[in-house]
């Protein structure tokens, strides 16, 4: 009986000290895990006006509710200015004078200034005067300190083959800020006289309302996702919204094939640049258009990706406390406009 008791005895230890190792183990996990919830706790981020006046509601906590993202505080409110770890500058209301930086106020010695735009170089106005109050820029550059697309490819989650809609028109482009000297002008009056264009927006006096806007594109075969300026990264909603939500075929005017293809698979779009001559492009999508099965290879991307916009500021702010502590702590642009312009 003896030696049972015993046995019994080192299992009873054996059993002890397992609990006492996973207990030790999840103390420690929940313990780094509040650790991190509370050192993303003081995170206060002040946006110092809303792009182009269009205000959000800050109540409650946005980042955590809506994007699963913890311990990010929004204000919209300056008299915070003083307990903000993060102002948020929207370029072009500096740079139309509706918005001014605090340089009449004392800055806090650890807080970070974000230069924030989404428009490309050519309209972003001239940047010398910043020089040296930027510590990160928030942009649609991969290099920025908060790369902030206007959208991407994502795994899919959607179930089901994708089905191509029904198309009734060759090609079509959606414009408002029509330029005599842009890029994209002169390529569309060419086309367009050899193939049928559709042409709709405020310019064409065709102008789509939310809802008309995608059904519309998805009935043509093409769509002219031409940008306003050609710039390194800058690829807009012409592409993702305009083009890939509507499911039809991206025809590219922007920076060159390889900038896009850092972003879309290669057999997903059109790029102008392919071609010699605008009758060797008119040629090609008339022939591509005609051709059910290739014309459908370009839609292969949708077996393996869904398309994610970025529209909602809301979830660009909470972006920069998802990815705090990245951010590099003692950096500041002393030559922001030269960062903007830099094209390598």
């Amino acid at each position: 009986m003896v030696p049972m008791r015993r046995n019994t005895t080192s299992v009873f230890l054996v059993l002890l000290l397992i609990f006492a190792i996973s207990t030790s183990v999840i103390y420690h996990c929940l313990g780094s895990s509040r650790r991190q919830d509370a050192g993303r706790s003081n995170i206060t981020i002040l946006l110092w006006h809303w792009p182009f006046g269009h205000t959000y509601k800050l109540q409650g906590d946005v980042c955590r509710k809506n994007y699963g993202v913890p311990g990010c505080h929004l204000v919209d409110i300056h008299s915070l200015y003083h307990q903000a770890d993060v102002v948020v500058f929207h370029q072009k209301e500096l740079q139309t004078g509706f918005s001014r930086l605090p340089l009449d106020q004392p800055r806090p010695a650890a807080q970070k200034w974000v230069w924030l735009s989404l428009e490309s170089p050519s309209h972003n106005g001239d940047l010398r005067p910043y020089g040296g109050f930027f510590n990160w820029t928030m942009t649609y550059r991969r290099d920025a300190d908060i790369f902030t697309p206007y959208g991407e490819l994502v795994p899919r989650t959607t179930e089901g083959d994708y089905i191509i809609p029904a198309k009734h028109t060759l090609a079509c482009w959606v414009v408002s800020n029509y330029q005599p000297t842009h890029k994209r002008t002169e390529v569309y009056l060419s086309l367009k006289k050899l193939i049928p264009v559709e042409v709709y927006g405020h310019w064409a006096k065709k102008p789509l309302d939310s809802d008309q806007l995608l059904p519309t594109i998805s009935r043509c075969y093409f769509y002219l996702a031409f940008e306003n300026s050609v710039h390194r990264d800058y690829i807009t909603e012409k592409l993702w919204r305009n083009s890939f939500q509507a499911g039809s075929v991206p025809v590219v005017l922007g920076p060159p094939r390889a900038n896009y293809e850092a972003f879309i698979p290669k057999d997903s779009f059109i790029h102008v640049d392919d071609f010699n001559s605008i009758k060797e492009l008119a040629d090609f999508l008339n022939q591509l258009a005609s051709d059910k099965e290739r014309y459908g290879s370009y839609f292969r991307w949708h077996h393996d990706y869904d398309v994610k916009m970025y529209t909602n500021w809301q979830e660009r702010l909470c972006r920069i406390c998802k990815i705090h502590e990245h951010l590099p702590g003692r950096k500041i642009y002393y030559d922001l406009d030269s960062w903007s312009r830099n094209e390598l």
